[in-house]
C-alpha cells in the first residue's frame, strides 16, 4: 500500500496502519513542523518528508493507494475565529476552484484553515490516477455553514466519532471518508486513572479558566472547572485546558485559590499532564515522542489523533463504502 499523509503531524495515521498489520510500502508525509518530522523520522526512518502542503506536485507521486490528513481547525472550531475558510479581506472561500483562483492572483488567507483546499487540490489529482483511490479527513465540529461546504466538497457526510469511547479524553472530531466503516467504536471503558503515571485514591480533570465575577463583567478571576466524569477536556495545545487534581470529590467551579500546584498547603493540589499521559490519551505509544522536548510532545499530541479511533476507521481499508449505507453518527 502506497499512503500519502497530509499535515501528517507525528504520523498518526502510520500508527494507525502498522497497529492494523497493513503492508506500507511507501509513506509520504506532508509536514512543515521540525519537532513533529523528528518525531516521525526516529519512529519511522523510511518515511518520505515532501514539504508544505502548497508545494506537493501531484504530478511528482506516484499512484497513491489511500489518502489521509487533518487539516488544520482552528478557523472552524467553536473555540477559535469561527472565520473559517476565507481570506484576509473576508471572502469566504467555498469551492475548489474558487480556492486555486484566489491563490493564483496571491490573495492572502486567514490563518490555516483555508488549506483544507490544499487537501482537496491533491485529492482531486490523485483520484486522476486512482479513481478508487481511499481517503479519510479529520476535523473539529463546526458550524453547519462550514460542515455543509465539507460535505459538498469531499461529497460525503462526516461520521462524528469521541475518543472517550477507546480512550480517557473527551474528543469530538468529524470524519469524511470513503472507507467502510463498521459504525461506533466498542466503549472500552477507560478510565482517568488507567492512564495516569502514578495512582491516586480519587482523582479528578480540571481546567483553568478566566470568569467574570461581577455583573458588571469587569473583573476576572481565574476558576477551576471540575469535571463530573472519569475522562478528561479535550487535550489541545494549551495545558491549563487539563489539570490533574488528586484526592478530591468536588465537581463544578471553585477559585484558583482553592488549589496549589503540585503542593499541600491548599486543600487541594493540581498539577499538568505528563507527556506521556497525554500520549496514552491519544493512544500513541509510551515514549513515542521522546525525542523532543516536553514542551513540544504535549504540543503535538495536543494537535494530533486518537490513534485507535484512526485504526477503527481504516480497519475495512480495503472496503469502499456504498453511498446508501453511510451513516452520519451522531
Amino acid at each position: 500500500m502506497k499512503v500519502l499523509s497530509l499535515f501528517d503531524g507525528l504520523s498518526g495515521g502510520r500508527i494507525a496502519l502498522d497497529r492494523l498489520g497493513f503492508d506500507v510500502e511507501e509513506y509520504y508525509a506532508s509536514e512543515i513542523d521540525k519537532h513533529a518530522i523528528k518525531v516521525a523520522q526516529h519512529n519511522y526512518p523510511n518515511t518520505i518528508h515532501i514539504g508544505s502542503v502548497v508545494d506537493v506536485d501531484t504530478e511528482e507521486l506516484p499512484f497513491i493507494d489511500l489518502l489521509v490528513g487533518g487539516s488544520p481547525c482552528q478557523g472552524f472550531s467553536f473555540s477559535g475565529t469561527v472565520k473559517g475558510s476565507s481570506t484576509k479581506c473576508n471572502i469566504d472561500v467555498v469551492s475548489l476552484e474558487q480556492y486555486l483562483e484566489l491563490k493564483e492572483q496571491k490573495f492572502e488567507f486567514n490563518g490555516q484553515s483555508y488549506l483544507f483546499w490544499e487537501y482537496m487540490r491533491v485529492l482531486t489529482a490523485l483520484r486522476k490516477k486512482n479513481p478508487n483511490i481511499k481517503f479519510l479527513l479529520e476535523n473539529v465540529i463546526m458550524t453547519q455553514k462550514w460542515q455543509c461546504m465539507f460535505d459538498e466538497a469531499i461529497g460525503t457526510p462526516p461520521i462524528m466519532i469521541n475518543s472517550r469511547l477507546v480512550s480517557a479524553q473527551n474528543r469530538r472530531r468529524l470524519y469524511w471518508t470513503n472507507i467502510q466503516v463498521d459504525g461506533q467504536p466498542t466503549d472500552k471503558g477507560i478510565a482517568l486513572k488507567d492512564i495516569l503515571e502514578n495512582k491516586p485514591t480519587k482523582v479528578k480533570c480540571g481546567a483553568s479558566r478566566g470568569r467574570y465575577t461581577d455583573k458588571e463583567k469587569t473583573t476576572t478571576i481565574q476558576m477551576m472547572e471540575l469535571r463530573t466524569d472519569d475522562k478528561t477536556n479535550t487535550l489541545t495545545t494549551v495545558q491549563k485546558d487539563n489539570y490533574i487534581i488528586a484526592n478530591c470529590d468536588l465537581t463544578g467551579q471553585y477559585s484558583m485559590k482553592n488549589f496549589g500546584m503540585g503542593t499541600t498547603d491548599k486543600k487541594f493540589s493540581y498539577r499538568k499532564l505528563s507527556p506521556i499521559e497525554c500520549e496514552r490519551l491519544q493512544t500513541v505509544p509510551d515514549d513515542y515522542t521522546s525525542v523532543v522536548s516536553d514542551t513540544q510532545r504535549c504540543k503535538m499530541l495536543g494537535n494530533g489523533w486518537t490513534i485507535d479511533v484512526i485504526c477503527h476507521l481504516l480497519k475495512n481499508v480495503n472496503k469502499v463504502a456504498k453511498p446508501e449505507n453511510i451513516n452520519v453518527l451522531f
